[in-house]
């Protein structure tokens, strides 16, 4: 029983760092043991950063390796709004209107009068806001400011 317990762990973590691919997220684990290939290395970094739920922290104040949005880093309403709404945002700017999309347009101060062209902006722009699908929320609000400033 003990053996098939300690094979069950070892074959989660192993599944957690191939899952990683190299890429271990931003947080205390991967500042202590960086980004490296190495198997253990990986394990260690992203079972760090799972077990000290710090990478939220880390986002929010641009520490612990994580990336902030750099257009805007001051509006932080912004900032909280677009990491709590990916989902919602990625859907309604496809189509362009909703009301996620509404509540952005306020954050950002929109004219109600220039809405419909703001959302057909952000519509026109959806592969540059959302290129990938793993995009992170730093590049959507990045690319949103750039579409609303041009």
């Amino acid at each position: 029983m003990r053996k098939f317990l300690l094979t069950t762990i070892a074959s989660i973590f192993l599944a957690s760092a191939a899952l990683a691919g190299g890429n271990t997220g931003c947080g205390i684990g991967t500042m202590i043991f960086g980004e490296n290939p190495g198997l253990v290395l990986q394990v260690l970094a992203v079972t760090t950063n799972g077990t000290c739920a710090n990478q939220t922290f880390g986002i929010t104040t641009g520490t612990l390796g994580c990336d902030r949005p750099s257009a805007i880093v001051q509006n932080d309403k912004l900032n909280d709004f677009v990491l709590a709404n990916m989902d919602s945002l990625s859907k309604e700017i496809s189509a362009g209107k909703g009301e996620t999309v509404a509540s952005l347009a306020e954050l950002l101060k929109v004219e109600t009068a220039d809405r419909d062209a703001f959302y057909g902006k952000l519509q026109a722009n959806f592969s540059k806001i959302f290129p990938t699908s793993d995009v992170t929320y730093s590049h959507v609000v990045d690319a949103i400011v750039e579409v609303a400033n041009s």
